[in-house]
């Protein structure tokens, strides 16, 4: 493993340390590497050091590279000093893909409290956004001009372009209040896009990778669920990512988004509204939808007046074209010459 420390400003004493792993022969031949950019917490008063690398080494365990930014903090933090950071750090990261054999386009961020409002800066804001992010106890509110008065909030920047997230936290935190995580979440499920969290029933705020060396880990003091999230961002990511073989990375189990209304153009995988809100699609869909009603089973035919969306309320709405014409039995070659002639629409 390589280890170095990168200095990216040394005025504002901003550095990024390297955990670089070997590839090819002596691991499996692996050739490319996904990788992690870890933000640590601290209030933006500091970058805490055991949110840095106890989390950068379970991360390579797991056979990522890992990188932890130690971002602007203190009398340096003034917005956008720190996303200005982030986007120095990934730039050079993603620059470096072929000399550190990473996957550029398969990079998360993993970022705790302030380090997770940093997260989803870069998630939301970030010219260079990465591909996924974990986010630990992450402030997204107004919360955060408590420790960085000039810092946004990130929910109201949620958009399609925000790639999956993994939230966690617990629901006694007494720093950051959980409602920081659960908007956060609600404007990712507004915009459609994936994410998985987990919501703890207790414990303290900062709690890391909660190995006994870090936290205190007694049950009456953090539950013993919580530990799980290595394990389980770990086995996420390996569903966002797929998964690193000799033959290269397997292919996703989880789309980025619930669907696929974020596209520039249409596909059987958009919402059944989004589709006929174009009138092009509207026209081309129109024959199947009748053959759909009509072929309706006497026990499904209430379903007919599911299509009725005179009042906007459609029952089907928001069911993807792909289920929805599967009541109708179409074959697959009618799915597949549809979803072509989808992809020429474009929504722009």
């Amino acid at each position: 493993m390589n280890t170095e420390v990168l200095t990216l400003n040394e005025e504002r004493n901003v550095t990024l340390t390297t955990y670089i792993q070997d590839c090819g022969e002596g691991f499996g031949c692996v050739a490319k590497r996904p990788a992690v950019l870890i933000l640590p917490g601290g209030a933006y008063q500091m970058c805490s050091d055991r949110e840095a690398d106890p989390v950068a080494f379970a991360f390579a365990k797991a056979g990522y590279h890992a990188f932890v930014l130690r971002y602007s903090v203190m009398d340096d933090c003034t917005w956008p000093n720190p996303l200005n950071d982030y986007e120095q750090a990934m730039t050079l990261i993603r620059s470096h893909a072929d000399t550190w054999h990473i996957y550029e386009d398969k990079i998360a961020v993993i970022g705790f409290s302030a380090g997770g409002h940093l997260a989803t800066a870069a998630a939301t804001l970030a010219q260079n956004r990465p591909n996924a992010a974990i986010l630990g106890y992450a402030v997204t509110s107004q919360h955060v001009q408590a420790c960085n008065p000039n810092a946004p909030e990130t929910i109201s920047a949620v958009d399609r372009k925000t790639p999956p997230c993994f939230v966690f936290a617990t629901r006694t935190d007494s720093m950051v209040p959980i409602n920081n995580s659960i908007d956060f979440m609600r404007a990712l499920s507004d915009n459609g896009v994936a994410f998985e969290s987990h919501i703890y029933a207790y414990g303290p705020h900062g709690f890391s990778t909660c190995e006994s060396s870090i936290q205190d880990t007694r049950p009456q003091t953090i539950c013993s669920r919580v530990p799980h999230w290595v394990e389980d961002s770990i086995g996420w990511l390996k569903d966002i990512f797929g998964e690193c073989t000799l033959e290269g990375m397997t292919d996703p189990l989880c789309p980025a988004h619930i669907n696929d209304n974020y596209l520039d153009y249409l596909t059987v995988d958009c919402t059944f509204a989004h589709v006929m809100a174009i009138p092009e699609a509207a026209t081309l869909l129109a024959p199947m939808i009748d053959t759909l009603i009509a072929g309706l089973s006497e026990q499904a035919k209430g379903m007919s007046a599911a299509f009725d969306d005179s009042n906007g309320t459609s029952m089907v709405s928001d069911m993807k074209l792909r289920d929805l014409l599967a009541y109708g039995k179409i074959s697959d070659d009618e799915l597949k010459a549809l979803d072509n002639q989808l992809r020429q629409i474009s929504v722009i």
